[in-house]
């Protein structure tokens, strides 16, 4: 079978985590991916964790990464490469692709599309500030929502931006393929969009002011055994929930039923329920919240993961040929299945590798213009990858229904003083820009006609539930192909479609929780804590770029294809350095805090001030030589080597001189001294970002209900939010009474039946 891109060639160029795992997504899908690296070789070859020792020969990160890659060195760019090549991937800043003989005019007379991959972008006031993953979290408003009160706010740890900026990278780089042009990608706006809620909709749709640092009330409990994991989206769960701890009164108390609520009143809630916890295994709690059908689950880490049973079974784990155990591509399609695992190239395996390519012809318009998708997805995960798909001109619609419209509609709260208060979700506003909605009962026989009539005429079907819910409703994709023989349906099920725990309720913290990003986030004596849902929006894009592989699959071979994309496979891989180093090492990752895996220094120091914070990394010595000239050469200081071995007394001192210290006055001397350095910003307060302003991150657009709203457009430049999200059903008259030519008192029967509606039934 061959693999969707098999001959598109890719260059890949740059040392961060974000094009490397672009890169590779690219090669898994069959791209012939070829990186270049510097005589030195790649900065990943290198790298290894904090507390796992040195060894010769290539880090086994690298190796996951490179894997089936090949390399060429040099310390330019040669323009032969530049013009044999199909997609360029350039992460690097204006100033460092310059150094690589890659200036924006060279760049611009190329035919190949360039995706740069940089912390601000190319372009805004920010193009060459000094930045590392923490930082940018610390910017985009990550950091400053997670954590105690009564301690410093907390990063997650890993490097969970890197990857969500690399699975844009790729996503990018498929539509430039398609229809031309290039992309100017920013890391920042990858993590805005993915590390926090669209805080500052919350807040203007809400009318609610800045909560503070917080974390879900339940979430990461102690058990009898070791930890365990809970996740609650709706106020249902919330019920089932005080059912099953045996704390049925709790659920009486209408303030608890939405997590602002349980968050006041967490002291009582943990009271109550830390018998139940406290005299229950994790297997056994998780098997009863099954039954009660609530998002539960083992706190998994490095040392587990690769021998729960769900993932020995669906061999979500492979023996990689590099000598290690490692995740295996996110994703199984029915016709073209990723590529294997492959060793990495050995430094500069590649001469001359691609013969020269004719110019593609240039195209016009958006690169998915004319594509029709049926859009059955819900929550945040899948809703991120239609609204990826309709802002590159795809025309969506959102399928929801009146028994059960999507339910991030209804999660968070709502607005006593408007009636139709579902239509203020700030994280539907967020990823349902630009798309159509309509009901349609998929219970019903009329619905499912409807349904089905849509499918004949759409190119792909994308839905996000739970397994059982599509074949229940007689939906199947061999179903599906009766209407449509070349459709394409994506499938982002939270476990997979097959395997013990398919049936399973999961949602972003759930995966975060089970794959180990909570394992290394928290504070060092505390609980294992989640990222907070941002593995959403990470499995949507990566539901994005699978679409158009798909998308391009059959415009070779005129075929559709079944696509399994689970979103547990997908935070796997996130988590992939902490199973790959406890097999290769025998080391376990663990918490940190604030000061990673990465940095000898690294940490959120305490401001004059109430509750200032700042962010800062010193990545080597000459980051440690710049600091000392910011503090005035102090006298502790002398003397003092940057290193593991010094770094709680660097930290202790540069704690003592921060709270002197005014919080922007700080980071603005740090980052003139070329340290990477941040303020610790509120959520909402990133719409005051400069560098996402002057970029047009926010781009203003009416709502019929809401007004104005600053919607995020996708993290490239360009103009692509036309529409506001839609009202339920608000297209009812226009696709099925235009496109399927239903009348008018077919409409009117179908509302009367409940077949389709504008509002919800029950309220």
């Amino acid at each position: 079978m061959t693999s969707p891109l098999s001959g598109i060639r890719v260059l890949e160029i740059g040392d961060r985590i974000a094009t490397a795992y672009c890169g590779k997504l690219l090669r898994d899908a069959g791209a012939d991916v070829v990186m270049l690296e510097p005589p030195a070789g790649h900065r990943l070859r290198r790298y290894r964790p904090s507390g796992v020792p040195a060894s010769a020969g290539d880090a086994p990160f690298f190796s996951f990464l490179a894997g089936g890659k090949r390399s060429i060195t040099s310390k330019t760019t040669p323009p032969e490469l530049l013009d044999s090549a199909d997609i360029v991937i350039l992460g690097a800043t204006p100033a460092e692709a310059a150094a690589l003989g890659l200036n924006s005019d060279e760049i611009a007379c190329r035919t190949a599309p360039v995706i740069t991959v940089s912390d601000f972008g190319w372009s805004g006031p920010w193009t060459d500030v000094p930045a590392t993953e923490f930082t940018l979290q610390a910017w985009c408003g990550s950091t400053g929502s997670r954590g105690e009160p009564e301690r410093p706010p907390i990063a997650v740890g890993g490097d969970l931006g890197e990857f969500i900026a690399g699975s844009y990278a790729a996503f990018f780089a498929l539509a430039a393929h398609r229809g031309g042009g290039s992309f100017d990608l920013s890391v920042l706006e990858s993590m805005t969009t993915s590390m926090q809620v669209f805080s500052w909709l919350r807040k203007e749709l809400m009318l609610l002011e800045v909560l503070g640092r917080s974390t879900e009330v339940p979430s990461v409990e102690r058990a009898k055994d070791g930890y365990v994991g809970i996740s609650m989206a709706t106020g249902q769960q919330w019920q089932d929930f005080c059912a099953m701890v045996e704390c049925p009164d709790l659920a009486d108390v209408p303030e608890l039923r939405f997590q602002v609520g349980r968050w006041e009143q967490r002291d009582l809630i943990r009271a109550r329920t830390a018998e139940f916890f406290a005299t229950h295994t994790v297997a056994e709690i998780v098997e009863l919240a099954a039954l009660f059908r609530i998002p539960m689950t083992a706190i998994g880490n490095g040392q587990t993961l690769s021998g729960m049973d769900h993932f020995i079974e669906r061999k979500s784990f492979l023996d990689h040929p590099s000598g290690f155990r490692a995740p295996r591509a996110p994703w199984r399609m029915s016709s073209t299945p990723p590529l294997p695992p492959g060793l990495p190239p050995t430094l500069g395996d590649t001469e001359s590798p691609w013969p020269p390519r004719e110019s593609p012809s240039q195209r016009t318009g958006l690169p998915l213009d004319g594509v029709k998708i049926v859009d059955l997805t819900a929550f945040w995960a899948g809703p991120t990858a239609t609204h990826l798909l309709a802002m590159l001109g795809a025309d969506v619609v959102k399928i929801e229904s009146v028994q059960r419209p999507d339910g991030m509609r209804f999660a968070g709260g709502f607005r006593e003083d408007v009636e139709q208060w579902w239509e203020y979700s700030w994280v539907f506003h967020g990823v349902n820009s630009g798309k159509r909605s309509i009901t349609l009962d998929l219970g019903s026989e009329k619905g499912r006609t409807l349904f089905g009539r849509m499918v004949t005429e759409a190119d792909v079907v994308v839905e996000n539930f739970t397994p059982r819910v599509m074949e229940n409703f007689g939906l199947s994709y061999e179903q599906l192909c009766e209407f449509n023989e070349q459709i394409i349906e994506v499938r982002m099920p939270g476990f997979g479609l097959d395997g013990p725990w398919r049936d399973r309720v999961g949602f972003a913290m759930t995966m975060e929780q089970l794959a180990g990003l909570a394992w290394l986030t928290g504070y060092p004596d505390g609980l294992p804590t989640a990222p907070r849902g941002a593995c959403d929006p990470l499995a949507g894009v990566h539901a994005a770029f699978l679409t158009l592989a798909a998308l391009e699959h059959r415009r070779r071979t005129e075929q559709g294809q079944l696509v399994e994309l689970p979103m547990i496979d997908v935070v796997l891989n996130a988590s992939a350095l902490q199973v790959i180093e406890h097999d290769v090492a025998g080391v376990l990752l663990t918490r940190r805090g604030n000061r990673g895996h990465e940095f000898a220094v690294q940490n959120v120091y305490a401001c004059a001030g109430e509750d200032q914070w700042i962010a800062v990394s010193l990545r080597h010595s000459g980051d440690w030589s710049a600091i000392k000239d910011v503090l005035g050469q102090p006298l502790w200081a002398h003397d003092v080597e940057y290193g593991e071995d010094a770094a709680d007394h660097i930290d202790r001192h540069l704690a003592d001189w921060f709270t002197g210290q005014s919080r922007d006055g700080a980071v603005a001397a740090l980052l003139a001294a070329g340290i990477a350095a941040a303020p610790v910003v509120q959520p909402p307060d990133v719409i005051d970002n400069p560098a996402l302003q002057d970029r047009g991150f926010f781009q203003t657009v009416t709502h019929p209900l809401c007004g104005p709203l600053p919607y995020p457009r996708p993290p490239v430049t360009g103009h692509f939010v036309d529409s506001a999200a839609p009202l339920l059903g608000q297209d009812n008259a226009e696709i099925l009474g235009g496109s399927l030519g239903l009348t008018a008192q077919d409409l009117a029967r179908l509302e009367d039946g409940k077949v389709i509606g504008s509002w919800p039934l029950g309220l």
